[in-house]
């Protein structure tokens, strides 16, 4: 089975309403016609429902920066996964390497939010990925692999290929440093071949694994060359409309 490659852009906290739906329809623009990759993007909370207005009629998709995984309840400060479907939202990002370091969540939490994400239909992407100071000390697969395996514990075979996951070394995020192509490479095969024990290698082989860190119009072609990068998770340079359409656009 064919993986479709997802260029995916995270906005963060940034950008007005307004200027999230300028960004946001000069995305759409850009997308018109695209057949053979998709395209989706992660505004703030305050500016989902305009976006999704304005994108409204074009191929791109509207995701969440982080879901909760009740229906709703006393969570003071939680988006539900059925408030996101209501404004047409379709995709979440969950276990954000800045979600995890800043603002604790850890494993479980992680895996708490991706059922959720999978019980109420929304796509999860999950994000998995090391600190400097683990690659410096050769941990890199055993985090990578303790964060992806609890993170998608209890998902069955049966509801694993609706889990995008992003690799994204913490040290390459917001810092100009980006994985080289090998690099990002072996750690992309590596998740696959997790998965392949987790599952089994059909499976596996349909999941899409996406880099982030640091992508940007310069180094987009040679780490989407890679046999096992199925697509980019983009931050900053998500936030101009030119890189982003290069990066869309990618050879």
């Amino acid at each position: 089975m064919a993986r479709i490659p997802l260029i995916a852009g995270n906005w963060k906290m940034y950008l007005t309403v307004a200027e999230a739906v300028e960004l946001g329809r000069a995305v759409a623009a850009s997308s018109k016609g695209l057949k053979d990759r998709e395209v989706m993007i992660a505004p703030s909370f305050t500016a989902l429902a305009a976006v999704i207005e304005a994108v409204a009629g074009s191929p791109v998709k509207v995701a969440a920066q982080n879901v909760a995984w009740e229906k709703e309840g006393a969570y003071t400060g939680e988006i539900s996964p059925v408030m996101l479907q209501d404004v047409g939202a379709s995709m979440a990002i969950l276990g954000h390497s800045e979600r995890r370091h800043i603002f604790g969540e850890d494993n479980a939490m992680v895996n708490q939010r991706l059922l959720g994400a999978l019980k109420f239909d929304l796509t999860p992407v999950l994000c998995v990925g090391e600190t400097l100071e683990e690659r410096e000390q050769g941990a890199t697969f055993k985090v990578v692999e303790e964060q992806l395996s609890q993170g998608i514990k209890g998902v069955g075979s049966d509801r694993i290929s609706r889990v995008v996951v992003a690799y994204e070394p913490v040290w390459a995020i917001g810092t100009g440093k980006t994985a080289g192509k090998e690099q990002a490479q072996e750690v992309h095969a590596f998740i696959r071949k997790v998965l392949a024990g987790l599952y089994e290698k059909k499976l596996a082989d349909e999941i899409r694994i996406l880099y982030g860190g640091s992508v940007k119009p310069e180094n987009v072609d040679s780490l989407m060359a890679q046999p096992d990068i199925d697509g980019a998770l983009v931050g900053g340079a998500a936030l101009q409309s030119e890189s982003f359409d290069r990066i869309i656009h990618y050879l």
